[in-house]
């Protein structure tokens, strides 16, 4: 294993046919990657089908039982997390599984990675290790092109904010604007080093 998604970068990617570009830009396959169990399930009802919709989740349900499932971790990392509202039980076993094992994460939820900046053992563990969207989606670009990703996020417009605001047709430039919202994320998780993007602006 040494790449975990979260649910929201799982439905990202996935949903934009991103999976394996990811992987490919992360120098992983998708035998060294994992997914939480429930995610299935989640796109089948709740409130990620609420959110993004039958016509987006129904797609993605068998490509998620492609991706292996994530094997718990141990209770001396979870326990850490357990307390700590702003992180759920989803990403509380991720970060956890990441921490113990030393290996990457996709996510989406910017909520906990204000909240895990504050937990000393995973800011040390994890420094580097974590990829949040804006960075994957700044890499995806460097990797196919602006406009090939652009075109296959047009799904997405609709219930992802960042993805709207960055791909409009109405933004010339998707990558700078990408990379304002990445470098506003690193100051608001600092301590925590979030995972560079292999492009030239970033620094």
């Amino acid at each position: 294993m040494r790449l975990l998604l979260d649910t929201d970068a799982f439905c990202l990617l996935a949903a934009g046919g991103f999976l394996h570009d990811a992987f490919e830009v992360l120098g992983v396959d998708l035998t060294g990657c994992r997914r939480l169990p429930a995610v299935p399930h989640m796109l089948r009802r709740g409130g990620l089908r609420k959110r993004l919709g039958a016509e987006l989740c129904d797609p993605l349900i068998p490509i998620a039982y492609q991706v292996p499932v994530l094997e718990p971790p141990s209770d001396a990392w979870l326990d850490r997390l357990t307390p700590v509202h702003a992180i759920d039980a989803g990403e509380a076993q991720i970060f956890a599984a990441a921490a113990e094992r030393r290996i990457m994460v996709i996510s989406g939820d910017k909520r906990a990675l204000v909240a895990l900046k504050d937990i000393e053992e995973f800011v040390g563990v994890l420094a580097g290790r974590i990829v949040v969207k804006e960075a994957m989606l700044l890499a995806l670009c460097d990797h196919l092109g602006a406009e090939e990703v652009r075109r296959r996020l047009e799904p997405l417009m609709a219930v992802d904010t960042v993805v709207r605001v960055c791909f409009s047709s109405g933004n010339p430039d998707p990558p700078d604007a990408l990379l304002s919202y990445y470098r506003e994320l690193v100051g608001e998780v600092a301590p925590l080093l979030l995972w560079k993007p292999p492009v030239g602006d970033v620094k």
